[in-house]
């Protein structure tokens, strides 16, 4: 089985390989995994110690984040080694002060597996929610390299759980521990004979209430909201702004939009703003502008979406018309404030969870959406409802972190 694995994952390089030519996103994919050996070679010694963490992209990476600064914490003489897979999470992270050493994880091959662990040769390994690949797997379990799963989940409708899945089965021998995000993921596991379970929660949650923390001041918001009621759009899709795009054109007075969209694509920002007819300005463009004279400011750049929201009246988190869905929906809600998403969340547990118990609004097209906000502007109590609900479901679910910490200390590792 692992012979028509490697085959499959061969050919997958050489269809990619391909695609980028054409698709940028794909360049970055392939271009990015060049020189990762050589990286590793110049940033870590043969004397190092290391502790290896791997996320699938930006949403593991927060996952992962307070966890790392658990570890550097408890190990300050040990290098810590991330790796992405995806481009969306390396480019935004690869300069995080986190890391020791941050760059792609090259494609499961055995030879890259080999080669990655003789250059790192971690004593810890912590992959973040899922990403199991299968050689990589192999590698840690060959090696006794003692591995967690941390943050994760598991569905009945993964290959593990299918008949033919018995190569992935395997594969999850190499776990120590799993720390999953609730008793289905346990279950689940069980009906695999693996005990080695905690139901740890997620980490996010732990993340998200830390944000609380933080100066989250941005003068250019505070110029631009003055004494408005703000809704705040985060990683908007084209299909969240074309339903968006009447309401914003046709909202009181007294409501102003921020737009931090997913995709930062001059083209395509450009094209959205030519369609709102009242006063907009984008944030690359406002140097010495009085911002409180425009009405839509929209964002053309990353890593200031979580500050804006905690100058929100309303959050819309974008992402819940398309494939698999809405993004994080937990940063807003760590900050009490109401928010609305498209009706593609089920991906999700804490959005699900946080539908369930009415802190947030799910709506199915742009009547809704219309709708729902028209119904929070005019209504300052249901927005401290809704706000209130959402706050409180954040400070309810964090202690993740602690868990796996407690049995990191208790196990002397």
């Amino acid at each position: 089985m692992f012979f028509l694995y490697n085959i499959l994952i061969f050919l997958s390089a050489k269809v990619v390989k391909l695609l980028s030519l054409f698709n940028p996103k794909m360049a970055l994919f392939v271009d990015g995994r060049k020189d990762v050996f050589d990286v590793l070679k110049r940033s870590i010694l043969t004397t190092d110690k290391t502790i290896w963490f791997h996320a699938a992209s930006l949403g593991e990476y927060e996952q992962g984040l307070p966890v790392m600064e658990m570890v550097k914490q408890k190990y300050p003489n040990h290098k810590i080694v991330l790796t992405f897979f995806s481009p969306s999470g390396y480019e935004v992270r690869k300069n995080n002060t986190m890391a020791d050493v941050t760059v792609y994880l090259p494609l499961d091959t055995s030879r890259n597996a080999e080669r990655f662990m003789n250059l790192v040769n971690p004593e810890i390994a912590f992959i973040i929610k899922y990403e199991y690949w299968p050689n990589y797997l192999k590698e840690l379990r060959k090696r006794k390299i003692r591995t967690f799963l941390i943050s994760g989940i598991f569905r009945e409708n993964q290959v593990f759980f299918k008949w033919y899945g018995g190569f992935y089965r395997e594969a999850l021998k190499t776990f120590e521990r799993f720390f999953v995000q609730n008793e289905k993921s346990q279950k689940l596991l069980e009906t695999l004979n693996y005990s080695n379970v905690t139901v740890s929660g997620d980490t996010r949650f732990d993340r998200v209430a830390e944000i609380l923390e933080r100066d989250n001041q941005l003068d250019f918001v505070s110029n631009f909201k003055g004494d408005s009621h703000l809704i705040v759009v985060g990683s908007s899709w084209p299909k969240d702004e074309e339903n968006l795009l009447d309401f914003i054109n046709s909202a009181p007075a007294f409501a102003k939009f921020i737009i931090a969209p997913h995709n930062i694509k001059e083209e395509q920002i450009l094209a959205f703003a030519e369609k709102i007819q009242v006063l907009t300005i984008l944030y690359s463009k406002k140097g010495t502008e009085d911002l409180s004279t425009f009405k839509v400011l929209i964002v053309d750049t990353v890593g200031l979406l979580t500050k804006i929201y905690s100058y929100a009246d309303i959050a819309y988190v974008g992402g819940g018309f398309g494939n698999p869905g809405i993004h994080n929906i937990l940063e807003p809600a760590t900050f009490g404030i109401p928010i609305v998403v498209g009706p593609n969340y089920s991906h999700f547990a804490e959005a699900v969870e946080i539908i369930k118990i009415d802190a947030a609004i799910s709506v199915k097209n742009a009547t809704e959406l219309h709708s729902a906000l028209r119904k929070l502007l005019s209504s300052p109590l249901l927005q401290s409802e809704y706000g209130s609900k959402a706050s409180q479901f954040v400070q309810k679910h964090k202690g993740a972190t602690e868990t796996i910490l407690n049995y990191l200390q208790n196990d002397n590792i």
